[in-house]
Parts: structure tokens; C-alpha cells; sequence
């Protein structure tokens, strides 16, 4: 793959076995750059050691993956529910 200019939009569109390869490559061949997508996505970097040191027989990249697809489908369901409050907020206030 070698492809290190991935933004984290991409990394959002990318399925579980894709990010799963690219997290590895990246382990691989662009440490620094992983664990910089890793702050901007904001996954819990006790959570990855935590996972990494306890779940020694499941693939680096496995762990990684799964830690930043559970991360952005909170920061998803976050959106919605700010989405909903600011939509009710100015419903009422139209009032």
C-alpha cells in the first residue's frame, strides 16, 4: 500500500479489512503516522496498550482497527444527538 497521506476522512470511509491493512502497513512502514491519525481520531491511547498488552494472541492491526472504528462511531452517534438538541433548540425557538 505505502500510501501515507491518508486523511482521516479516508480512514472513515475505509471497510474493517482495508483499515485493518492500512493500520498494519502503517505499523509497518509509518509509525509516527499512525499514531498521529491515532490523536486525531482521539482513541484512547491507555485503551491500545491496555488491548495490545492483554490480547496477545489477536493481530496488532485487528486491535487498532477495531479501537478506531468503535472511536469514530462515538464521535458519529455524538454528531447525532448534537444534530437532534441544536434541532429541537431552534424548533422552540421560532416560538
Amino acid at each position: 500500500m505505502h500510501e501515507h497521506n491518508i486523511d482521516i476522512a479516508t480512514f472513515e470511509q475505509l471497510n474493517r479489512q482495508d483499515l485493518i491493512n492500512t493500520v498494519n502497513d502503517l505499523i509497518l512502514h509509518d509509525f509516527e503516522k499512525l499514531v498521529f491519525v491515532l490523536y486525531r481520531i482521539d482513541v484512547n491511547e491507555a485503551k491500545i496498550k491496555s488491548l495490545l498488552a492483554t490480547k496477545t494472541d489477536t493481530n496488532a492491526a485487528e486491535l487498532i482497527a477495531d479501537a478506531i472504528i468503535e472511536r469514530l462511531n462515538q464521535k458519529k452517534a455524538a454528531k447525532e444527538i448534537f444534530k437532534q438538541h441544536n434541532h429541537i433548540e431552534s424548533e422552540e425557538e421560532k416560538w
